[in-house]
């Protein structure tokens, strides 16, 4: 192939510049949009490069791009480029063979992940006033590429030219009712929703609601087993999506499989607020919420402690809870488990990159005086940190490819939002994102009272897992210094969900153990054993420690005080955003 009678010849010549325009475009995106994330946040202030370290980047980066130019003139009919670059372990973008088989589409390949590599290492020599605001800059660079990848358009893409080919034009038709549906609904579809129903075959677990209030329904699962502990088990899942992750279908179920443990299982089921309940604080929260749902367990159980549960921003309330009953001198919970959750926010990954004062002021002075934190804002958020799995992915099979997204349980439960009170969401970032105030005994005061975690006494059981781009498994780690009880720690593999979600049944991934956490999160790890399998089972063993013997399994659920309302899994989980 040669240049004077190469057709694309003067397309490939523009992509050899494009790195430099690529990091122009992104520093005049900084400007334009001041930097902000969902959650707001003060502009990042910058300085210029070393001139010298960055002629020698341009200069790299200009031969770098030349050779990939060499390359494509030299290579063959049908040839893929020689490679001067290769997608980093975990992007499937351009996985597909499509991307290889022809010149021209290895080159835009390769030379987009040059112009991706030349902007990253721009932001590395750009002076800024910290790590934290280095690290901004890192995740909105990443934001930026991630959006103009070409994978993501139809001239760019050789799937969409594949696809559109072998349907004769079908799978354009298709992807643009895929658009316009999608838009109606005001989100990307991930999953195909009409695969699944909460109550048919999601959160299916049977028990019944017997209890409710502005802000939760309590329910109270059936047995599966002729005896069960006498201390029953309260869970308190996020109040940030709805509570059927922890009950999804019968194999994967955390709920039924602590039923079939022999618990008596009490869950909250936060309610998705709306304006009515926008006025609720961090302190409706915890009366309404865990305070309530112990005080009845004890009741329709007839025992004076129970054992206790959260999930992520679950547990951090029914922490803040606990405080509050110790600050009171009451005694209601025999142990504590915490699953992937944060008492010390000292490090609370990409998360805490954009919660500044600038964008907790906003906050307080918008919604902080009453409305709502939007569910689809909640998830825009989330889905960022992950913008490639759970944005773009879709956007190139949905909309160019035409397909229509797979069933999955999880990625339903994931788009199926929910809304906070704003006084709540401002009290929680500011406080305890912001100001990390949890962590200092006497600081914070909840429900009247000046709250200590070092008066927590309970054992406790905390689980972390070692790919959790939401809970960084070192930070949750110091949750070990900051409650007064004896605490077990245990990383379990994978994610922030898919390391929780792992069914003992399956026996897949690890879990990490180490009965010693005196040594700091890393030493910790070096000394820790690797055991196969779920740490589902090795929370059971460490949970029946706590039951205080067993007792005959209630077969009538609720009490004379607290009757049926409904069957699981209830009103309030079924509301939308």
């Amino acid at each position: 192939m040669s240049k004077t009678t190469d057709p694309f010849a003067p397309a490939m010549q523009q992509f050899a510049k494009a790195g430099q325009a690529m990091a122009q475009q992104f520093f005049s995106f900084l400007g334009s949009q001041e930097a902000q994330h969902p959650f707001g946040g003060a502009p990042i202030k910058m300085g210029a490069p070393d001139p010298e370290k960055l002629a020698a980047l341009q200069q790299q980066f200009l031969q770098q791009q030349a050779q990939l130019w060499q390359a494509m003139l030299s290579s063959g009919k049908g040839e893929a480029v020689a490679s001067q670059i290769e997608s980093e372990p975990g992007d499937r973008r351009f996985s597909a063979p499509e991307w290889n088989q022809s010149p021209v589409y290895d080159y835009i390949r390769q030379s987009y992940l040059l112009n991706a590599r030349f902007v990253r290492e721009l932001v590395e020599l750009s002076p800024v006033e910290d790590d934290k605001a280095r690290n901004r800059l890192r995740f909105l660079a990443r934001q930026y590429l991630d959006a103009v990848a070409p994978s993501n358009f139809a001239a760019t893409n050789p799937e969409f030219v594949k696809k559109a080919v072998e349907t004769k034009g079908q799978s354009i038709t298709d992807g643009i009712n895929n658009l316009i549906r999608d838009m109606e609904k005001g989100r990307i579809s991930m999953t195909d929703d009409a695969a699944f129903e909460v109550g048919q075959n999601l959160a299916t677990t049977a028990g019944a609601v017997i209890f409710e209030n502005e802000l939760i329904q309590l329910i109270q699962y059936s047995p599966l087993s002729d005896k069960v502990a006498k201390r029953p088990l309260v869970i308190v899942p996020p109040c940030i999506n709805k509570f059927y992750i922890l009950d999804l279908q019968a194999e994967n179920s955390f709920v039924r499989y602590a039923v079939e443990q022999g618990n008596t299982v009490f869950l909250v089921s936060w309610r998705n607020v709306k304006a009515d309940q926008g006025h609720l604080g961090w302190n409706d929260y915890l009366e309404q919420g865990p305070l309530t749902a112990l005080r009845i367990a004890r009741e329709v159980c007839k025992v004076d402690q129970v054992n206790a549960l959260g999930f992520c921003v679950g547990g951090t309330i029914l922490s803040s809870s606990l405080a509050v009953l110790a600050a009171r001198g009451e005694d209601w919970v025999a142990s504590l488990t915490l699953l992937t959750t944060l008492l010390d926010f000292s490090d609370t990954g990409e998360i805490g990159l954009f919660i500044d004062e600038q964008s907790c002021a906003q906050r307080d002075a918008t919604i902080g005086k009453g409305g709502l934190l939007a569910g689809h804002e909640l998830a825009g958020t989330f889905s960022a940190l992950r913008a490639n799995d759970l944005i773009w992915n879709y956007v190139s099979g949905n909309y160019l490819k035409g397909q229509k997204p797979a069933a999955f349980d999880l990625l339903y439960w994931n788009s199926d939002s929910t809304n906070l009170p704003g006084p709540f969401a401002a009290w929680y970032m500011r406080n305890l994102y912001l100001n990390n105030s949890l962590r200092i005994p006497g600081k914070l005061e909840m429900c009247g009272e000046r709250v200590d975690l070092g008066k927590i006494g309970m054992p406790s059981y905390l689980l972390a897992t070692r790919e959790d781009h939401i809970v960084p498994w070192q930070t949750a780690y110091q949750s070990t210094r900051l409650l007064g009880g004896k605490s077990r720690f245990v990383l379990g593999a994978s994610g922030h969900i898919a390391g929780v979600i792992n069914p003992a049944a399956k026996n897949k991934r690890s879990y990490w153990v180490n009965d010693d956490n005196r040594s700091d999160a890393e030493a910790w790890l070096v000394a820790s054993e690797e055991k196969k399998g779920s740490w589902w089972s090795d929370w059971t063993h460490w949970l029946k420690q706590h039951a205080d013997g067993e007792c005959v399994a209630r077969k009538k659920l609720g009490s004379a005080k607290y009757k049926q309302i409904e069957p699981a899994p209830g009103r309030y989980v079924k509301e939308k955003a």
